[in-house]
Order: structure tokens, then sequence, then C-alpha cells
């Protein structure tokens, strides 16, 4: 009993668990006001792209690192949309900032090699559902038409990466259990 009460203890000092820090989620406002929105989207896909960088540099799974440069390639282009967009409706957009998406970039560049994997795949799912409240949101009830469209364009984008993330989430679980990898 000691004995199984010791190596529980070890395994569990060996292996931290880690939070798994989404990005907060944007403020109320961005879901209809066009500067809040651009801030938030932007704050969104920068997150996307830095995460997904530092997975490139630490991922050892080859499906990871093929749905991180899949979200890099779509979520610049989202954010080159969507300044097009402010622009065309008079706004002069910032440019993108993390901040309250510090936390979790901080976590992942941090995060242990054989840890990183679940930390990344465990903050993409609630950071991709945040990100299609704020698209499906605006698009719906925005006050700039050019953004509004932008929005619309975006959520089918982010649903695909919704599914793609569940997929390997999926298959991370099964490769725990001892089925057959993705």
């Amino acid at each position: 009993m000691l004995r199984t009460i010791a190596f529980t203890l070890a395994l569990t000092a060996a292996t931290p668990l880690f939070a798994q820090t989404p990005p907060p989620p944007p403020p109320a406002e961005a879901k209809m006001q066009a500067l809040p929105y651009v801030t938030a989207a932007g704050m969104s896909d920068l997150y996307e792209i830095n995460s997904s960088q530092i997975a490139l540099e630490k991922s050892q799974n080859p499906d990871v690192r093929k749905f991180a440069q899949m979200l890099i390639d779509h979520h610049q282009k989202t954010t080159a949309a969507t300044v097009k967009a402010a622009q065309k409706a008079g706004l002069t957009p910032p440019p993108p900032a993390l901040g309250g998406a510090t936390a979790s970039i901080t976590e992942l560049q941090t995060a242990s090699t054989p840890d990183f994997d679940r930390l990344y795949l465990g903050q993409q799912l609630p950071a991709h559902q945040a990100a299609l409240d704020l698209h499906q949101s605006y698009a719906k009830e925005g006050d700039k038409a050019p953004l509004k469209a932008t929005a619309r364009t975006a959520i089918p984008i982010i649903k695909k990466h919704i599914a793609a993330v569940t997929k390997l989430q999926a298959g991370k679980s099964s490769d725990h259990a001892g089925h057959a990898s993705m």
C-alpha cells in the first residue's frame, strides 16, 4: 500500500499538471462594435499564429505540426482580411496584440516536450470556440457591413479548426489508451 502511494506521488511529481490556460474570451462589446471586434479578432489570430509557431518548434507529432501550420496559414489570411475590411469601414485598426493571451503563450513556451501537445490542443478548442462566438455574433449584430462580411467568411474556417482539434484530441486519447495512433 505504501509502495503504491509512493509510486503514485512520484509519478504525479514527475508529470506536473498544467492549467491549459486558454486566451480570455473577447469583451461583450466586441460582438457588436467595430473597433473592439477588430481588436479581439486580432488578438485571437495573433494567439493562434504565435501558439502554432511554438507548436512547430516543440511538437514531435506530425499531425499536430500539420494542424499548427494550417492555423498559421489561415489566421494570417483572416488577419489580413479583417484589417482590409476595417480600413474599408473607415477605421485605422491597431496592430494585433496578445493582451490577455500572453499567459497562454508563456504556458506553451515553458511546457515540457511530453506535455506540449496536450497543452497546445487543450488551449486550441476553447480559443476557437471563443473565436467562433465572436465572429458569429459580430456577423449577426455588428455595426459595420465590411466587417460583418469578413466575420461571416471566418466562421467556416474556425469551424474547420474546431473539427480538426477535436479529431486530434480524440486521437491523443486513443494513443494513451493503447489503441492505434492517427
